[in-house]
């Protein structure tokens, strides 16, 4: 490997050593408001650093972002909703239970007005305890009824159906809520990233950056998208205004 800041990145099923930029778009003009590039494999530690970019450079209080799946993460939602931010995306669909034909977690309803949740068959499971587990807090509930249930064979291989709630699932759910509410979401984020990604990449080669180094190719990241933000501007202004803007 002749980059040595070069980390593995997730890329088609497979993986391939590289870099992996973060960026966000605004939906009106597809300007690239805010960029990052890093070695880190996955996006799910990014969105809220790349968010609160954002909101510093529109000096805006509060803002809404889009992101596919692979920026599901629980804390960085909390950090988002922290900031002030909306973050709006689809859950990440790993759970074991679905594959193996079980009821997943979705299928629990949970009442926070009395703190329980309500399974498939109706019953109630109440909390249990409190434990810590990857360092986030969790409360377990579990219902007294499984053992004599008739959907028992479609919900545990267990003794009893355990479900484990966050003690910010809350927000989690609040997410999910501001998701349904707006079901062209994905779409809007298909028609701003993926076709600014897909610019870049036509102009710069699909395959590899010219530079070395994380310093040099955030260089050649941060060149290319200046003049992507240019051409944009001259498409919706016109050269002759953007002169003179820039002059002023």
């Amino acid at each position: 490997m002749s980059d040595r800041d070069a980390r593995s990145m997730q890329h088609r099923g497979g993986g391939i050593v590289g870099y992996n930029v973060q960026a966000a778009v605004d939906t009106k003009n597809h300007l690239i408001v805010a960029h990052e590039l890093t070695n880190v494999g996955h996006d799910r530690s990014s969105l809220a650093k790349i968010a609160n970019q954002v909101k510093e450079a529109l000096q805006v209080t509060q803002l809404t972002v889009v992101a596919d799946k692979g920026y599901y993460s629980g804390e960085q939602i909390k950090d988002c909703m922290d900031l002030g931010v909306t973050p709006i995306m689809p859950k990440c669909k790993t759970s074991s239970n679905r594959s193996h034909g079980l009821f997943d977690k979705n299928a629990f309803i949970y009442h926070p007005d009395k703190n329980e949740y309500e399974c498939p068959a109706g019953q109630v499971l109440i909390e249990r305890f409190k434990t810590v587990e990857h360092g986030k807090n969790l409360i377990a509930y579990w219902s007294s009824s499984c053992k004599t249930c008739a959907l028992k064979p479609q919900c545990t291989t267990g003794t009893n159906r355990r479900v484990k709630r966050w003690e910010h699932e809350a927000m989690l759910d609040q997410m999910q809520d501001n998701l349904e509410a707006m079901p062209d979401a994905m779409k809007i984020r298909r028609c701003t990233i993926e076709h600014t990604f897909g610019t870049l990449k036509s102009w710069m080669g699909a395959t590899h950056f010219l530079t070395k180094t994380k310093e040099h190719v955030s260089t050649e990241m941060s060149l290319n998208i200046l003049a992507y933000n240019l051409k944009r501007v001259m498409n919706i202004m016109g050269s002759s205004n953007l002169m003179k803007a820039m002059a002023t």
